[in-house]
C-alpha cells in the first residue's frame, strides 16, 4: 500500500467579467498562502465558460495583477474555454451510464410546477428524468441526482450536510444556450489538474455537495474545501464587479494585501506596512493561522 501523502495542488479559479476586486484578491491571498504554506502548487484557471459575460481584455489584466501583488503560479494557466471538447466527451460519458437527461423545461415553467423552493430557486421537479413528454424538444441537459445527504468537513465552517435531490434536485450541467454548467467544468478541471485543495468564498458553499457528488460519478476523490467568509459591499451584498474594484488601489499592493490578510482574521506586523508585496505573502506563508479565519461575512468598507 501506498501511505505517501499527496502533495497539496491549490487553485485560484477567477472570472474574467472585470479587473481584480476585493473578495477575489481576498480568495487569490487564502488559496495561495495556504498551498504555499502545504510547500504545494498553486495553479491558475480562468474560469470563462460563460462567453457572453467575458470582458475583453479582462484576463490579460487580472494576470497582469496578480503579478503586481507578487503571486507566482505554477504551469500555464488553464482557460475554460479552451476545454469545450474535454466537457462534451464527459457529458457523453455520463449519458452512456444513464446519469445524463435532456430536459425541455423551460424557467418559467419549472417555478411554476417546482414542489418546493430550492437552495439556489426552485427545485427542479424531475418532469423530463424518464424521457421528454411528447411534443417536448430538449433543451439543457440534466444529471440524476440520487437520494441521500452528502456530508463534508469544511476547513473553515467546520461539518457540512446538504440533501441534494430535496435542495437542488438534478441539476443542469449543460444549458439550453450550449453553454457548459460551472459545476460540470470546476469539477472535471479540478480532477484533471489534480487538485486536491479547494480554497474559495462561501458563497460556494451550497454548490460543494453538487460537486462532490460529480467526483463520486467520476470515482474520484474529492478535495479538501476551504471557504473563506464573503466581502460584502456597503449595500452588505457579497461585493462583485458591479462593485467596482471597492477602493481597492492597484499602485498600492502592500496596502491591499495587508487588508485582506487582516479580512481573514490575521494580524500582520506592523513592519510589513509598505513592505513589497513579495515580503508580505513571505510573511503570510510563515504564520497564516488557518483556525483564525471567520464564518461571518465581513464589509470591505469597515475594516
Amino acid at each position: 500500500m501506498n501511505l505517501a501523502k499527496k502533495k497539496t495542488v491549490g487553485r485560484f479559479a477567477p472570472s474574467p467579467t472585470g479587473t481584480l476586486h476585493f473578495g477575489s484578491l481576498v480568495a487569490a491571498v487564502g488559496s495561495y498562502v495556504l498551498a504555499r504554506q502545504a510547500a504545494g502548487k498553486w495553479l491558475l484557471r480562468m474560469e470563462d465558460i460563460d462567453t457572453p459575460r467575458v470582458v475583453p481584455g479582462a484576463a490579460d489584466s487580472i494576470l497582469a495583477e496578480l503579478e503586481a501583488y507578487g503571486f507566482e503560479w505554477d504551469g500555464d494557466v488553464l482557460y475554460q474555454s479552451s476545454r469545450f471538447e474535454r466537457y462534451e466527451e464527459v457529458l457523453q460519458w455520463l449519458r452512456s451510464r444513464g446519469l445524463l437527461f435532456d430536459c425541455g423545461c423551460t424557467r418559467k415553467e419549472i417555478l411554476a410546477s417546482a414542489p418546493a423552493p430550492g437552495e439556489e430557486g426552485p427545485r427542479y421537479p424531475g418532469t423530463c428524468r424518464q424521457g421528454l413528454p411528447p411534443g417536448r424538444h430538449p433543451r439543457a441537459q440534466r444529471i440524476k441526482v440520487p437520494d441521500g445527504l452528502f456530508c463534508f468537513i469544511d476547513g473553515v465552517f467546520g461539518a457540512v450536510e446538504q440533501h441534494l435531490a430535496d435542495a437542488v434536485g438534478d441539476f443542469v450541467l449543460k444549458r439550453a444556450d450550449g453553454i457548459y454548467a460551472y459545476q460540470l467544468a470546476v469539477v472535471i478541471d479540478d480532477i484533471d489538474c489534480g487538485v486536491n485543495q479547494v480554497v474559495r468564498g462561501a458563497d460556494l458553499l451550497s454548490s460543494t455537495a453538487r460537486q462532490i457528488y460529480l467526483h463520486a460519478c467520476f470515482d474520484a476523490v474529492p478535495p479538501k474545501y476551504i471557504h473563506l467568509p464573503l466581502a460584502l459591499g456597503g449595500d452588505d451584498e457579497k461585493l462583485s464587479k458591479r462593485h467596482g474594484d471597492f477602493g481597492l488601489d492597484h499602485n498600492d499592493q502592500s496596502a491591499n494585501l495587508i487588508q485582506a490578510l487582516k479580512f481573514l482574521g490575521q494580524n500582520p506586523v506592523a513592519d510589513l506596512s509598505g513592505a513589497p508585496a513579495e515580503e508580505i505573502l513571505r510573511w503570510a506563508i510563515d504564520n497564516f493561522v488557518l483556525k483564525d479565519i471567520p464564518q461571518v461575512p465581513v464589509r470591505a468598507d469597515q475594516l
